[in-house]
């Protein structure tokens, strides 16, 4: 991964990050106001050895008593001291108990036992921390033998009383709280990666790359009122989504598919926009002056005569079985220079129809006729129809619904493709988010936009430009042994001369 995955992986899963963060802060909140406050006091005894006048003497007893320390240290948890003092303060608890909130330590070559007392009472804690240090003074002198049977060579001395703590040592409130959003936050990066790593859908170019190893030769950008007008081309050519046709346009127009122009349109799965990509696209270059044929080889269900308002009842089933000619039933649409040829009814055998060498031969015809020949074609998984037809064209353009295609289908419909030889041409990335850390094309974000200005036309400019839109449609004689070749409207005549 790349550190542009992890700053999208980030903030991607913000508000998770934020919510473990937010909960592991509560944790530690609730967890240090439910402790009881404990108080630590401490008194320190310092042992020393009795007798010795020379420097040998002081040296040897010095070296006795740091020898015998740790073991001082030792008795401190035991009974023989504890005891004692439960009996003197008329503590309700144990040897073994009282031990656990007592800690002794010493030093390194030092002859200092410091003695801390942990409770929940400040002036318990002072009091049982000297009670045990006092203690602790009997005991070891006792347990020490006599020298020459007299008094014991060690003594411990109290050099510092224990006194009432003013302000508890835990819980420690800042510490907790710290540790609580640590926690949290490293839950919440744990859990975004772990999302991350199980996440099988593609959900950018990069991933639809990694898995058919084709080019990316678009985005559309997501509208949530798509199903409200989905020839955005036409209804709204100066939107962001109908730009992004525009940019389609271009990409596919350099494309080097060995002089032929013929594409099949197809997905891997249904409803991934595959119908509205292929008539936005086809529109768009059509307005670019590109004659278009836009065909509907979806035989099972088709959409183009839906969506472009069109008679669908005879169509390409009705050219392929040689009930019809195609100049019969291919009609011209949107006084542009794109031609549409519906589905028209649907046969029983849609695969065989798509496969046989009348479908070969109507679309040799096309592409010597127009510049660009697209075919809607139904999507890959369910049946085999766009992986016969690819064979026929020049190549498939295959649309990827970012974060709805998962990786597994995309891998599947490329060796759909791959299995009986067609090419996959490039892929279209449809349903973009705008914004956010998926987002690919975000439209205009430098302060461009678009404005509708209107323009003062004089009388003779509106009567010559009325005049221009009554011309007649010119026809030509048709061409191939099908009995089609496109009309042509004068203005492309002119535009072509």
């Amino acid at each position: 991964m790349e550190l542009s995955d992890y700053i999208r992986l980030l903030r991607k899963n913000w508000l998770m990050i934020v919510a473990l963060t937010t909960v592991g802060l509560a944790a530690a909140t609730v967890f240090t106001l439910t402790r009881v406050p404990a108080y630590e006091s401490s008194s320190t005894v310092f042992v020393s050895t009795q007798g010795g006048g020379t420097t040998a003497e002081l040296q040897q007893g010095s070296s006795f008593t740091q020898a015998r320390i740790n073991t001082y240290v030792g008795l401190v948890g035991t009974p023989a001291v504890l005891d004692p003092v439960i009996s003197d303060l008329g503590l309700r608890t144990t040897a073994d108990r009282l031990a656990e909130d007592v800690k002794a330590s010493a030093a390194l070559n030092s002859t200092l036992i410091t003695i801390a007392v942990t409770d929940s009472d400040p002036i318990t804690a002072s009091d049982i921390a000297n009670a045990v240090a006092a203690s602790l003074s009997t005991v070891v002198p006792a347990l020490e033998p006599a020298v020459d049977g007299g008094a014991s060579p060690v003594r411990l001395s109290r050099v510092t009383d224990a006194q009432p703590a003013t302000s508890p040592t835990s819980p420690k409130v800042a510490l907790n709280l710290a540790l609580g959003v640590l926690a949290g936050l490293v839950v919440g990066v744990g859990a975004s990666v772990l999302r991350t790593a199980l996440d099988n859908r593609v959900r950018t170019p990069r991933d639809a790359e990694q898995v058919t190893h084709a080019p990316a030769i678009g985005a559309i950008a997501y509208d949530t009122k798509a199903k409200e007008r989905p020839l955005i081309v036409h209804a709204d050519p100066l939107s962001p989504r109908a730009e992004s046709f525009r940019a389609l346009r271009t990409n596919l127009q350099f494309l080097d598919m060995g002089g032929r122009s013929s594409f099949v349109v197809t997905s891997s799965i249904p409803s991934e926009g595959k119908s509205t990509t292929t008539i936005n696209l086809a529109i768009a270059l059509a307005d670019a002056g590109k004659r278009v044929a836009l065909l509907d080889t979806d035989l099972r269900k088709p959409k183009v005569a839906e969506y472009l308002s069109i008679e669908g009842g005879a169509g390409l089933t009705d050219v392929l079985i040689g009930r019809t000619k195609v100049n019969e039933v291919m009609l011209p649409w949107g006084g542009r220079s794109l031609y549409v040829l519906p589905a028209g009814k649907i046969p029983p055998n849609p695969s065989e129809l798509l496969g046989s060498q009348q479908m070969t031969v109507l679309l040799e015809m096309l592409e010597r006729d127009f510049d660009v020949v697209l075919c809607d074609a139904p999507p890959l998984l369910p049946v085999t129809d766009a992986a016969i037809l690819a064979r026929a064209t020049s190549g498939a353009l295959m649309v990827v619904a970012a974060g709805k295609t998962t990786k597994h289908q995309l891998t599947g419909a490329t060796e759909a493709l791959n299995t009986v030889g067609a090419k996959l041409a490039g892929f279209i990335m449809s349903m973009v988010p705008t914004r956010g850390p998926d987002s690919y094309y975000s439209g205009y974000g430098y302060g461009y936009g678009y404005r509708e200005v209107p323009v003062k036309t004089t009388r003779f400019a509106r009567k010559k430009a009325k005049s221009a839109e009554d011309a007649p449609v010119a026809a030509e004689v048709s061409l191939d042994e099908l009995g089609f070749s496109p009309r042509r409207t004068s203005r492309e005549a002119q535009r072509e001369a």
